[in-house]
C-alpha cells in the first residue's frame, strides 16, 4: 500500500474528511429550494414504515435529509476505504450505518455482504428504514437482485427516491456521480411503493427488479427535470 493510501485510510484523515463533507451537504442542503413530489409522499408511506429506500449510485449524497426527525433510519455503505468517510458524514447527519455489500452476485460472501444483509434485516425488524443503492458497483443504472431479495425476506416496501440540484458537477466516472453545488433549486421525487412477495420465486425476484429499475429510472428522469425547470416541470 502506497503512503498516500495510508494516510487518506486513516482515522484521523476520514474523519476530518467525513466532518468536512457532512458539513458541506447541509449547506446544499440548506441553500436548496427543493420541489417535492408527491407533496404529501411522508404522509403516503406514513403506515408502511419502516421501508427500503432505494437510489442510484452516484445521487446519494443528500439521502440523509429526506429523513424526518421522528424517523430512524440506517444507510448501507461500503467497505471500501471511502466507504469510512460516507459513513462518518452519515453518521454525523444523524443517520446510522451498516457496512457492507448490498450484492448478492459475484462478490457477495468476500465483501461483508452476509453480515451486511443480516443487519439489514435486523433494522428493519427494529423499526430502522434501510437506504441502499439499488445498482450493483460498476454497474450503472441496473438494478440488482439484493434489494428486491431484501424485500421479499423482510416484508418491507421499496421506495425509490431521487434527488437532483440544478447546480451540480458531474463526473465522468462509472455511476455518473453528481456533486450537488449550493444556492439554486432542485426536485426530490419518489415512485410507488414497490412489494415483493415472501414466496417470490426467480420470475417474481427478476419482475420486482425491472419494476424497481423502471422507477429508479422514471424517479431521476423527473428529479433533473424539475432541479432543471425543463418545460413541464
Amino acid at each position: 500500500m502506497s503512503w498516500v493510501k495510508r494516510v487518506v485510510g486513516s482515522r484521523p484523515v476520514q474523519k476530518a474528511a467525513g466532518v468536512a463533507a457532512a458539513e458541506y451537504l447541509r449547506l446544499v442542503w440548506s441553500t436548496t429550494r427543493f420541489t417535492l413530489e408527491p407533496e404529501d409522499i411522508y404522509e403516503q408511506i406514513d403506515c408502511d414504515l419502516p421501508v427500503i429506500i432505494a437510489m442510484w449510485h452516484g445521487q446519494h449524497f443528500l439521502v440523509p435529509f429526506i429523513r424526518r426527525a421522528e424517523h430512524r433510519a440506517k444507510v448501507l455503505v461500503s467497505r471500501h476505504r471511502d466507504g469510512g468517510i460516507n459513513a462518518i458524514a452519515a453518521e454525523r447527519l444523524g443517520v446510522g450505518t451498516i457496512r457492507g455489500s448490498g450484492n448478492l452476485g459475484g462478490g457477495f460472501l468476500g465483501k461483508g455482504g452476509v453480515s451486511a444483509f443480516r443487519e439489514m434485516l435486523i433494522a428493519l425488524e427494529e423499526g430502522y428504514s434501510v437506504a441502499l443503492t439499488a445498482d450493483v458497483p460498476k454497474v450503472a443504472r441496473v438494478a440488482g437482485l439484493g434489494i428486491v431479495k431484501l424485500a421479499s425476506v423482510s416484508g418491507r416496501p421499496i421506495l425509490p427516491i431521487a434527488i437532483a440540484t440544478r447546480h451540480r458537477a458531474e463526473l465522468k466516472n462509472w455511476d455518473r456521480t453528481a456533486i450537488n453545488l449550493p444556492f439554486g433549486s432542485g426536485g426530490r421525487v419518489a415512485g410507488e411503493l414497490i412489494r415483493v412477495p415472501a414466496n417470490a420465486d426467480d420470475v417474481a425476484l427478476e419482475a420486482a427488479r425491472s419494476a424497481l429499475e423502471a422507477a429508479l429510472e422514471a424517479a431521476t428522469k423527473r428529479a433533473y427535470a424539475i432541479a432543471d425547470r425543463q418545460q413541464g416541470a
